[in-house]
């Protein structure tokens, strides 16, 4: 059944049968993280960078109604070049977008459920949703938590992005089972910033060490992925009061005019790119190439 949605690439095909490491790529970042022809060229070297490091990439997305595990360069172009009139996926959206054979550019979430039906079993992005400022008021989660609670994904990030409560987002991430790794730190990555003020719930020290720690959740049945923070290297991360300003900026902003829901996360980024005069997108991209690169290391032990 599944097959009749699912598509594989040979490449990706090829190494899950072959039991070579495979690393899933999330696509919002093409279609809704970055101005083209820029989203293309950084899909592009991350695909690189995992290659680099011993991984086989797998971009995914759904395009014209197929789950798509494995991207060509003509289709990232294709994500690329159309930009935000992609649709956003998450699980909620999957369904629709599938039924009506659109495009969608699938998040940590929607990325995460087409990874394990693809059968794999690590990811790498740039940070995870979780829980908003003034959720207790709005109710406003996002759907990577509970995804990250229910499918077998690891994903490695730096930390949560710093336009959300970090405190709230890691007792949610508790209260649900998921464990909440630092890659060499003590300390939860805030996305722009190696420090937040919050502690993660284990420092592991080596992509073996991590692997290892996967294999044992896994072999014991213990459902759900887990977060792999990995800090932004640190000639790359932004001054921490000035990134924090201008987060407050933008929320002020993003209030005053209304916007809600998952229109949130991609006003936000914008306008704190604007703010700091381009320095965030540019911290953006190195730390998602940082995380590419751990996460093919971490694919190639497990």
């Amino acid at each position: 059944m599944i097959k009749d949605y699912l598509v594989i690439s040979e490449e990706v095909k090829d190494a899950l049968d072959s039991n070579k490491p495979v690393v899933a790529l999330e696509s919002t970042i093409i279609s809704h993280g970055m101005p083209y022809p820029q989203n293309v060229e950084t899909a592009l070297k991350v695909e690189q960078i995992v290659r680099d490091n011993g991984a086989i990439p797998a971009t995914i997305a759904i395009i014209n109604g197929k789950l798509k595990a494995g991207l060509s360069k003509e289709e990232i172009e294709y994500l690329g070049k159309k930009g935000r009139e992609v649709i956003k996926v998450s699980r909620r959206d999957i369904p629709y977008v599938v039924s009506k054979k659109l495009d969608g550019a699938t998040t940590v979430a929607g990325t995460m459920i087409i990874a394990s039906l693809a059968g794999i079993k690590v990811f790498a992005t740039g940070g995870i949703g979780g829980v908003h400022r003034n959720a207790q008021e709005t109710f406003d989660i996002s759907a990577d938590l509970q995804e990250l609670a229910n499918t077998n994904v690891a994903v490695v990030c730096a930390g949560a992005k710093s336009i959300l409560d970090l405190g709230l987002t890691l007792e949610y991430l508790e209260t649900f089972g998921v464990p909440v790794i630092g890659y060499q730190t003590v300390e939860l990555p805030a996305f722009y910033t190696r420090k937040s003020g919050f502690n993660v719930n284990f420092r592991l020290d080596s992509p073996e060490e991590i692997a290892d720690f996967l294999k044992v959740k896994w072999d014991l049945n213990l459902k759900g992925g887990a977060v792999i923070a990995n800090p932004i290297p640190e000639e790359y991360q932004m001054d921490y009061d000035a990134i924090t300003k201008a987060i407050e900026d933008a929320l002020a902003e993003a209030e005053k005019l209304g916007i809600k829901g998952k229109e949130t996360t991609p006003f936000l980024l914008s306008k704190i790119k604007d703010i700091t005069g381009g320095k965030s997108l540019e911290s953006n991209i190195q730390l998602v190439y940082n995380n590419a690169k751990l996460a093919a290391q971490i694919a190639s032990y497990l």
